[in-house]
Order: structure tokens, then C-alpha cells, then sequence
């Protein structure tokens, strides 16, 4: 391998007659004088006799040719491999043209590409371009970061990709950006894994019911399983965890409210008025009920009747209780107390109010991994409310320890959360967007980190955006997502353009803490998402359950035929638990002869007799 063509400083051609190329993969240029500077390739192209060299949209220029030519390469006969290699460090002048190159040896490139060692990083997948000099690297290394090829789990190929996690607090939170079947999903799934590893508490906001960890990976070999099961646990909103109601405070009430339909400035100034402090569910909402019917009944008549007597007794107290009301709220808009009621009760019946965070907060102090599970809408009105106070507990923890207090311990802890945008949106206020916003700017003092996964970065916030020190970008088409991509990362205008077309599971990193972007592949996971059956083998062997039961409903009445159909309906509907008529029970009969399970007879009075196969 030899330097063709002209050079400069950040960038030079290799050429080679034995060997291809692979992109990302690693060169050593053999120049003591530059101290051996270390390159990568980010762009590769074979020619022969049949492929000109002087093609058009082809990277090599006439320099190149002829440096081909004066070194003594036979254009006319030989396989040419060019490969356009970009310094990991710009040079002070440009290198040498002629300079043999090698592939480098594992320590020559230790330093650059292994930053943690993996029984104190995240072992997320293999660093690409890294086959060859894997060989030499130590054993520690080795064997830790499987993938998977073709529905098959492979041998790890490559150095490992160690990431740091320690160096969080100085490079805090990390981004993963990929659209639709790129694996987004499947990275976070890692990243999770690794974090139970280490024991990290986490909490993961999971809209598509996906993050659960009971299940290990099929294609896994037995002794390559890792049992997860005492290290998270699955809470859903309204069944399992909630918000404590007498904790609120009016702000906090306004975001939850809010989060159920956007609220109108007179309805925030309703519910400042209404809301009083350690209000219950029950108080709160009777005060909103009782104003409700006082404003539809209107003062005039409430003080007539009570004028007049026409009401007695607990009626009486009622309609006193209405007129209080009338006087110290009366100003409030009927409209907006019917709106705030209607608001309240939508989260009534989504169950948020009948439990607490308490099993969160004891997972977090445990060190596990938490996922809150529910609809997406109802994940921002509780993310609202868990992340406000758990991060408040961290906080006050923190600012205590400076000014040398007595304070309750609280963990670190990470924050983990699919379909990120729809948490910190651009352009518009979520109800998760405040302390979203609070934790990516000021989060790393006080030891909370953001893990945010998006299809649509751009249509993140773009203060959050600014604060992922680490993308993780997989497969991404769209054309606004791509140049958002490149303003926010270290990506060349090469690697952007490689974005639409990389495989599933492969990925680039562009994180403060290597310095530089890496392509990546990530390692098999550990587990699997209960949603992994394809759709479509789930529909056939429902169909197949679906005949099975109908043929053991029917296997016992056969033969079945026309002139006694009707005699053996009832028996039939009874072991199916459903209601048939003959027709319906011809055609299903139909579809058993169909499927070769029973035997269908035409009679000798012009309808089928159907018996069971032999």
C-alpha cells in the first residue's frame, strides 16, 4: 500500500494492488518524520482494465493516475484499490507521496479507541474498520460484544466499543437518532442493559410497551444469558404508580391539568384561586363540583329558595355551602371551571390519582432500572410530576452536601426516554418540557443525565439538542433531519451522506469523549422486546389456533350433513362459546375440508356430507 496522488495535510489517496479497502477501517503511513500519523478511510473504489480511471464522479484526478503510472502500477492490466483516507490528526505539511502504509498494530491504536475498561463501561457494540487489528488486543476484550447477522448470532468482530460513563459528568447526556427500523430501539435496548450492569438507576419512560427485560434473546447461547430479572422492574401509570394528589402544589396541578387538554390563561387563574395547600383529590375536586352546579344554578335563585324555604335541611346546608362559593369564586368563567372539571376528570379516569411515585423512588435508591409504561400523553403529565420531584430530592441532596448540611441521601440517576421530541418539542411547551429542558442544562452538578432517543431531530428542542455531548446516529433519510444532524455533530459531509443507506444496527458516534466521530456496529442484545413477533407469523398461527378450536368444537358431531346440520348446531355453538346459524356453520365446515382436516362429500341430494378424515 503506497500514498498516490497530491496530498495535504488532513487528507491523502492510498493505492493497492493485494488488498480492498474497507471503510472506517484504520491506516498507519510509514513516515517517521510525522511520527507515523494514524488516517481513516472514508471512501473506497476498485478499478480494472474494464473501469477507466478517468470515470466521471470518481474521487481520483489526473494527479493521482499519473502518480499510479510513475510508481509503476499497469493501469491497463492491473486491479487498482484507491482508497480516500482522511489524518486523525492534521499534519504540519502535507506527507510524502510514495509512503508505504500498513494496516497498525492494536497498541498503536489503544489509546485512541479503548477508553474504559469493559467491567467499568458500557460494552455497547464493535468499533468497524477494526477487524484486523483485533488480533492483538487484550483478553479482556475479547469475546464480549456478540453480534448478530442475519437473525444469527456471530462472534464479535472487532475492538469493542467501550464507552465511558464516568466521563458523563464532564460530557453529560446522550442523544440516539434514527428513523423507523434503523435500530433506535434496539441501541437503547443495549445502553439499558449495560446500565443494569453497572447497577445505574435509571428511569425509562416507555410509550410503546417495549422495555421489558424478562426475555432473553433466543439466538443467545445459554452461557452468553444474563438473568435481569432483580434488577428492574415495569410499573404502568394508573395501575401501579401515580401521583400522590395532596403533594401538588397550583403549578403542579396547572401542568397536569394541562397535559390533558392545553389550559387558557383564565383557567390557570381558576385553578390558582381554587387550589388550596395539602388539598386532597376528594377536597379539590368537590370545591370544583359544588362551584360547577352553584354557577348553574345562578345566585339569584340559590338566595330566593333560601329565602323563601324552599329548601330544608342538608339542602339548605348545600345551598349555602353554593353561595359561599358564588361570593369568593363567583368572578371565575363557568366556562372555564366546566373545562377545568372536564380536564380533572379525564385524568380521574386514567387512574393517575389513585397511587404514588413511592415504588420509583424505592427502585432508584436500589440501584435498578424502573420503566414507567402508559400512553404517551399520560407519560408527559407524569413525567411532569416523577422527574420534578425526584430530581428536586437529588438537588436538594446536592446543594446541602455544599453548604455542609445534614441532608437524606439521594442517588444519582439517569433518565431514559423513547420518542424524545414529544417531551421537549421545539417550538411549543409540553408539560415535560420545563424539567427536561432544567435537567439537560443543569443536570450534570448534580448527577441526573439524559438518555433521549428521537426519529425527528428536528424536532427536538434545540437547547436539549445542544446539550448531547454523545449521538448515537443510525439510518436517517430525511433531508431536514440530516442537515440538523450535521450542524449538532462532528459528522463529515461523506459520513452524512452514508446516513440513508446503513444497516440496521450499524451507527456513527459523535461524542466529546473520543474526540471524534466513530462508526459503530452494536453488539446482540441480551434480551428481546415482547413485540418482536413478526406480524404476520402472529396472524397465521392465530388462524391456526382459531381452526384447531373449531375442530375439536366439531370432531364429535361428525359425520355432519344436511337432513341433521341443524341438530348438531347447538352442541357445536355450545363447545365454541359462540351463536351460528347453519350457514355460518356450512362455511366453517367449508374451511375445515379446505385445510384438509375433515373429508367433504357431495350427497345425492345436492349438499355436502362432511365426515372425519381417515
Amino acid at each position: 500500500m503506497q500514498i498516490v496522488g497530491l496530498t495535504t495535510q488532513q487528507q491523502v489517496y492510498v493505492a493497492s494492488q493485494e488488498r480492498k479497502f474497507r471503510i472506517n477501517e484504520m491506516l498507519k503511513i510509514i513516515d517517521a518524520e510525522l511520527n507515523y500519523p494514524l488516517g481513516e478511510v472514508i471512501e473506497t473504489q476498485s478499478y480494472n482494465r474494464y473501469i477507466p480511471l478517468s470515470m466521471d464522479k470518481s474521487f481520483v484526478d489526473q494527479g493521482v493516475i499519473e502518480s499510479l503510472k510513475s510508481i509503476g502500477y499497469n493501469l491497463a492490466e492491473d486491479e487498482i484499490n484507491i482508497a480516500k483516507v482522511r489524518l486523525l490528526e492534521e499534519a504540519p505539511y502535507p506527507i510524502q507521496t510514495g509512503a508505504d502504509v500498513d494496516v497498525p498494530s492494536f497498541d498503536e491504536v489503544k489509546d485512541l479507541l479503548v477508553k474504559e475498561e469493559p467491567k467499568e463501561g458500557l460494552v455497547l457494540g464493535v468499533i468497524k474498520g477494526t477487524e484486523e487489528m483485533a488480533s492483538g488486543m487484550d483478553d479482556n476484550l475479547k469475546g464480549i460484544a456478540p453480534l448478530l447477522k442475519d437473525d444469527q448470532v456471530i462472534e464479535q468482530e472487532g475492538i469493542p466499543f467501550n464507552f465511558k460513563l464516568k466521563a458523563m459528568h464532564k460530557y453529560p447526556h446522550i442523544g440516539i437518532i434514527g428513523g423507523s427500523g434503523s435500530g433506535k430501539s434496539f441501541g437503547m435496548r443495549v445502553i439499558l442493559e449495560e446500565l443494569m450492569k453497572l447497577e445505574i438507576p435509571t428511569i425509562v419512560f416507555d410509550p410503546h410497551f417495549e422495555m421489558d427485560f424478562a426475555t432473553s434473546f433466543p439466538a443467545l447461547e445459554e452461557e452468553e444469558q444474563v438473568d435481569f430479572s432483580d434488577k428492574f422492574a415495569v410499573y404502568q401509570i394508573g395501575q401501579d404508580v401515580g401521583v400522590n394528589f395532596v403533594e401538588l402544589s397550583s403549578k403542579d396541578l396547572s401542568d397536569l391539568l394541562a397535559a390533558a387538554s392545553d389550559l387558557s390563561d383564565s383557567m390557570i387563574n381558576a385553578v390558582q384561586k381554587l387550589h388550596q395547600k395539602n388539598d386532597s383529590l376528594l377536597t379539590f375536586d368537590q370545591r370544583l363540583g359544588d362551584l360547577q352546579e352553584a354557577q348553574r344554578l345562578g345566585q339569584n335563585r340559590i338566595e330566593r329558595d333560601l329565602k323563601n324555604g324552599a329548601v330544608t335541611g342538608n339542602q339548605k346546608e348545600e345551598y349555602n355551602n353554593y353561595l359561599g362559593l358564588l361570593r369568593e369564586f363567583g368572578d371565575l368563567p363557568a366556562s372555564s371551571i366546566s373545562g377545568l372539571a372536564w380536564r380533572l376528570g379525564r385524568l380521574k379516569r386514567e387512574g393517575l390519582f389513585r397511587h404514588s411515585i413511592d415504588q420509583i423512588e424505592e427502585g432508584v435508591r436500589a440501584r435498578k432500572l424502573v420503566v414507567i409504561q402508559g400512553p404517551i400523553w399520560l407519560l408527559q403529565v407524569f413525567a411532569t410530576y416523577a422527574l420534578g420531584t425526584l430530581y428536586r430530592k437529588r438537588r436538594d441532596y446536592k446543594d446541602a452536601q455544599y453548604r455542609r448540611q445534614e441532608a437524606d441521601y439521594f442517588p444519582p440517576f439517569v433518565v431514559a426516554t423513547d420518542e424524545a421530541h414529544n417531551f421537549a418539542p421545539k417550538g411549543y411547551q409540553s408539560p415535560a418540557n420545563k424539567i427536561i429542558k432544567e435537567i439537560a442544562q443543569e443536570g450534570r452538578k448534580y448527577g441526573t443525565f439524559l438518555i433521549l432517543a428521537t426519529q425527528r431531530p428536528t424536532l427536538l428542542d434545540e437547547t436539549v439538542t445542544a446539550q448531547l455531548n454523545t449521538k448515537f446516529v443510525f439510518r436517517t433519510v430525511r433531508a431536514t433531519d440530516i442537515e440538523t444532524i450535521k450542524q449538532e455533530t462532528d459528522l463529515t459531509a461523506d459520513e452524512a451522506k452514508r446516513l440513508p443507506y446503513l444497516r440496521s444496527g450499524d451507527a456513527f458516534v459523535s461524542s466529546a469523549i473520543f474526540g471524534r466521530t466513530l462508526a459503530i456496529r452494536i453488539r446482540v442484545a441480551k434480551t428481546t422486546s415482547p413485540h418482536t413477533k413478526n406480524p404476520f407469523e402472529e396472524l397465521k398461527e392465530q388462524s391456526n389456533l382459531e381452526l384447531e378450536r373449531l375442530y375439536e368444537a366439531v370432531v364429535e358431531e361428525l359425520p355432519v350433513a344436511g337432513n341433521n346440520i341443524a341438530f348438531k348446531l347447538e352442541a357445536i355453538n355450545q363447545r365454541l362459546g359462540v351463536t351460528l346459524d347453519v350457514e355460518q356453520l356450512r362455511q366453517k365446515l367449508n374451511l375445515l375440508a379446505e385445510e384438509g382436516l375433515i373429508v367433504a362429500e357431495d350427497s345425492f341430494l345436492g349438499d355436502k356430507s362432511y365426515q372425519i378424515k381417515e
